[in-house]
């Protein structure tokens, strides 16, 4: 109370405490006027425009509502609302089923997919005038898509499949014969029985370590995309490494500059196209780049050395020399 001066004077045999209250004049009929007002409202019948009903009982207000309802309450209701739904397991679980898994409505239940036919596969867009084949044919395959020495790529598949010119074209080259040693190692000679044809898209494409030579296939015979050249083996040093298809793209060179036909540029981005994808992507544009870029007839830089054949030395010749001393034995 403004202007209120309160003293205390104790009782020393009754033990309690009595208040004496100074109040300025004016104030006592303020207060009765109060404590009237407020019995008023605590009778049944109450007083016109005040509510005599009890107060609505607090709700539980689960963990994560936002604090917008802490703006509306005060402090100590919101704390008592909080452990209310805290303490209150089934309510929460009550929550937390209808959050987590809530009840499809009519409209959601009511929604069918509309009847129609299977969707029809539309084909990849032409992007050349050649259409390509996998080299490997009824077989199952796998291959590397990792340069790890050379830009070539080595396509696994069984002993005995056939392998296929890739595209339409001209054969280039025919080595029948495994003239691979291992003592010698030969550039020329490592992938052993091998065919390469060019294209009518100006690209030479390699295969090597076969097994066999398709019969009377030549140098120059022409060839269409999927006709075979010859069978997967393990011919040159990938003896006893398990049958496969040693398979690279170049341009064509002479006969000398074998190291240009063991592959140019990599070549498994149109394996995979023309395994499962767009059989008319041509590596024709990067291998004309490539020969751009480093010459019709580079120098070779990797693995190009035969093995050093070791000579015998010279057998020593017997020789007769002269008695030291002079003296003729007889």
């Amino acid at each position: 109370m403004v202007g209120v001066k309160v003293g205390y004077k104790g009782n020393a045999n009754f033990g309690n405490v009595e208040r004496v209250k100074i109040m300025r004049p004016g104030r006592l009929t303020a207060i009765a006027a109060t404590v009237l007002v407020s019995a008023a409202c605590a009778a049944p019948s109450g007083v016109p425009g005040i509510s005599t009903l009890p107060p609505a009982p607090l709700q539980s207000v689960p963990a994560g509502v936002p604090d917008a309802l802490d703006s509306q309450a005060s402090p100590s209701r919101a704390g008592v609302e909080l452990e209310a739904a805290e303490a209150s397991p089934s309510a929460r679980a009550e929550i937390d089923a209808a959050t987590l898994k809530p009840s499809p409505s009519a409209t959601t239940s009511a929604v069918k997919p509309p009847a129609g036919e299977d969707p029809v596969r539309v084909p990849p867009p032409r992007i050349s005038k050649f259409t390509y084949v996998f080299p490997v044919r009824g077989c199952r395959v796998s291959y590397a898509r990792k340069q790890l020495v050379l830009p070539k790529t080595t396509i696994w598949a069984g002993k005995g499949c056939a392998f296929v010119s890739p595209v339409g074209g001209v054969v280039h080259e025919v080595n029948a014969s495994n003239r691979w040693k291992a003592l010698t190692d030969h550039g020329a000679d490592r992938e052993g029985r091998f065919v390469s044809v060019l294209g009518a898209d100006g690209v030479r494409y390699f295969g090597g370590h076969l097994d066999s030579v398709e019969p009377g296939l030549r140098a120059g015979d022409r060839v269409g995309a999927g006709q075979v050249l010859g069978r997967v083996g393990d011919s040159g040093n990938a003896k006893g490494e398990g049958a496969n298809l040693y398979f690279s793209v170049s341009w064509p060179t002479a006969a000398k500059y074998w190291w240009v036909r063991r592959g140019m540029v990599d070549p498994w981005t149109y394996l995979d196209a023309w395994l499962n994808g767009n059989p008319t992507l041509s590596p024709a544009q990067q291998v004309a780049a490539a020969r751009s870029r480093v010459g019709a007839t580079p120098p070779c830089r990797t693995l190009c050395a035969s093995k050093p054949v070791k000579k015998k030395p010279p057998r020593p010749v017997p020789t007769q020399t002269a008695d030291p001393d002079g003296v003729t034995k007889g």
